[in-house]
This record gives C-alpha cells, sequence and structure tokens, in this order.
C-alpha cells in the first residue's frame, strides 16, 4: 500500500473518542452525521462559489476540511460503537463525500485554471470509483493512496491557503497537476489491489 494519511486514522480515532462518547449521549445517529457534514461541505463549497475573492474562504478551508474528515471518522466509529452499522449507512457513506468533494473542490475553477481543476475532480471521483469496484471483484473497498479522500483534504486545503495568500499561478497549478498525477496513481494502485486480494489463494 503506497503511503496515505489514511493511514494515519487509528491514532485520529483516539483522539476523537470523547466527542464520540458525547454523541453516543446525545443520541446522534452515523447517518445524521453523514447528512450533516455533506449539507456543510455544500454550504462552504457554495459560499466559496459566489465569494471567491474572499480570501479568508480560502484561507478557511484547510480547518474546514480538518472539520470534515474528522465529522467522517466519528460517523464510522458511531456505527461501530452502537452497532448501527447498516447498509443504507454504507450508500451514504460514498454517495456523500463524492458529493462533498464536488461541491468543495469545483470552486477552484473560479480562480485556478478551469481545465485542471475539472481534471482533478475527476481524477478524484475515479479514485473513488476505483475503490469501490473492489467490491465487484470480492476484495474489501480500497483506501490505497497515495491521493486517497484524507490527501486529498490536505492538498485542497493547501491550495486554498495558498490562494489567500496570493502565491504565484505557477506553485498552485504545479500542486493541481501533482493532486492529478498522485490520482491517476491511485486509480491504478487500487485497482492492481483489488485483483490481488481477490485472487485465489495457491495451493
Amino acid at each position: 500500500m503506497s503511503f496515505s494519511i489514511y493511514q494515519l486514522k487509528p491514532q485520529f480515532q483516539q483522539l476523537l473518542q470523547p466527542l464520540m462518547r458525547a454523541l453516543v449521549r446525545c443520541r446522534v445517529t452515523p447517518n445524521q452525521i453523514t447528512l450533516a457534514t455533506m449539507l456543510l461541505s455544500v454550504v462552504y463549497g457554495a459560499a466559496l462559489a459566489m465569494q471567491p475573492q474572499r480570501a479568508g474562504l480560502w484561507a478557511g478551508l484547510a480547518g474546514f476540511l480538518l472539520l470534515r474528515m474528522a465529522l467522517n471518522a466519528i460517523d464510522g466509529m458511531l456505527a461501530n460503537a452502537t452497532g448501527q452499522k447498516t447498509r443504507l449507512g454504507t450508500l451514504l457513506n460514498e454517495i456523500c463525500d463524492q458529493v462533498s468533494d464536488v461541491a468543495l473542490y469545483l470552486p477552484f475553477m473560479l480562480v485556478l485554471h478551469a481545465p485542471l481543476v475539472v481534471l482533478a475532480v475527476a481524477a478524484a471521483l475515479l479514485a473513488e470509483f476505483a475503490g469501490v469496484l473492489a467490491l465487484s471483484v470480492g476484495a474489501a473497498r480500497r483506501f490505497d493512496g497515495p491521493m486517497g479522500k484524507s490527501d486529498r483534504a490536505f492538498w485542497f486545503g493547501l491550495l486554498g491557503l495558498l490562494i489567500a495568500w496570493g502565491a504565484a499561478p505557477l506553485l498552485l497549478h504545479g500542486v493541481l497537476a501533482l493532486v492529478i498525477a498522485l490520482s491517476a496513481w491511485t486509480v491504478v494502485n487500487r485497482l492492481r489491489q483489488a485483483l490481488r486480494a481477490s485472487a485465489p489463494a495457491t495451493p
């Protein structure tokens, strides 16, 4: 498996344990967290699209993406802790993540080279599709890097900070090109690992 921020998930979940226990006491459900996270992402993305000149919104994106990662981790933790893992929850988790990615990352078209942004978002969706596609060959859902959901959040958060600080277009587009290249690598890596995991054991 290529390195991915996703590999730090167990440590991140440990930090979130107190919040998770508080949500359990308040009877919050995993699906409520999943849907609320998507709604917040759509609202933040709409704010970026309507006011792309606001440097503060771009600077705040990194913090919002960290919050989104925390909420994404908590919904799974809640499901495991309360025995509320459902097929609906699995479907919502996948589709809401993709809606959130599109809502938060497409507004970069307004300040960066639009075709590059569209390609980056398309590559991100394709990487997640490759991860889910593993299920069709009998393997587990793949989360391999190097450009998984958490990694994208890091790089797009960094892009937001660079935009807020007025970084040179060459640097901004260089980061975006890196995201695209690593997303393509991720697609290949996830498909390869899915095939390897689904291969019959050698006698």
